[in-house]
């Protein structure tokens, strides 16, 4: 038996890499099947190998955690990446990343991409933005299109870390990757055509081996809906307002209709950004509207 970790699922066969000893291609036993478990990229697990160097996945073990779309368990970080212009920054967009994240305990790290493609107007206010998030207890690094230099920012980020990418399309993920480990020459505006849909035919899932560290080669979050978070669970998925809920009168207040609140206290004295608030309010009527799943 030997324990590894899968970085790469591909027509129901599983590469798992083994420390100091490399990459086996695994089947998943019969078991998984009947127990409708599936084994996902960035699962710890064990193998047995057999006489002709492939392997058996025998084990999984307990997930810390994972995502549906794309599918990889045990992410450490998500890396939101969200550009200045082209497409333009968009707050809304960005803090719907940050909630999907935050409800599945993944630490966030925000980053601006093409500042140089700003005004000077623009840049100060994407530096008030760029503080706002920080003030709430993100970390946020801000990257020029023209220096390719500037993204050795992100390697302490991912040192050592299991990262997924995620933004919209345009914003620049993929020459983020092609910069930090140059000849992977991922297709610009083409990343893993949205999880191998597309001119791919074959759908998989694959980690990068970067800086001691792996990052997810599928960081599109095809979905952005709110589907697997309940409204009592969606405060939790802003730092600001746990910071702030032990004020509140009510236990388990939602910040809503709610009496002496002491997160709509914040936000008129301007402590929580209003537009965060605002972005809070129209995610809970999304998931309160929502139709019940039977």
């Amino acid at each position: 038996m030997e324990k590894g970790k899968i970085v790469k699922a591909l027509s129901g066969f599983y590469y798992v890499e083994v420390p100091n000893k490399g990459i086996y291609q695994c089947r998943g036993r019969g078991l998984f099947r009947k127990q409708k478990i599936t084994p996902l990229v960035g699962d710890r697990v064990e193998i047995d190998i057999t006489d002709n160097g492939d392997g058996y996945v025998t084990k999984i073990y307990e997930r810390n955690n994972e995502l549906v779309r794309p599918p990889v368990s045990n992410i450490d970080q998500a890396i939101i990446v969200t550009s200045a212009a082209k497409p333009d920054f968009n707050a809304l967009l960005l803090d719907r990343f940050l909630v999907l994240i935050e409800a599945k305990r993944i630490e966030p790290v925000i980053v601006l991409t093409k500042m140089d493609l700003v005004s000077s107007e623009a840049e100060r206010q994407m530096e008030a933005v760029q503080k706002i998030y920080e003030n709430i207890g993100y970390s946020v690094v801000r990257l020029s299109s023209k220096d390719k230099n500037q993204v050795q920012q992100l390697v302490p980020y991912i040192e050592g870390k299991t990262s997924v990418i995620a933004g919209q399309s345009g914003v620049g993920k993929s020459s983020l990757l092609n910069a930090l480990k140059p000849g992977l020459d991922l297709e610009i505006g083409d990343i893993s055509e949205t999880l191998g849909r597309g001119k791919h035919t074959t759908r998989h899932v694959e980690f990068i081996s970067m800086n001691d560290g792996y990052v997810a080669d599928t960081p599109g979050f095809s979905s952005l809906d709110f589907r697997e978070i309940v409204a009592e669970e969606l405060p939790e998925c802003f730092p600001e307002m746990v910071d702030r809920q032990d004020g509140c009168k009510f236990r388990g207040c939602k910040h809503f209709k709610e009496p002496k609140c002491a997160v709509k206290d914040a936000v008129q004295t301007g402590d929580i950004p209003e537009f965060r608030y605002n972005h809070y309010l129209q995610f809970l009527e999304e998931i309160q509207s929502r139709k019940p799943r039977y």
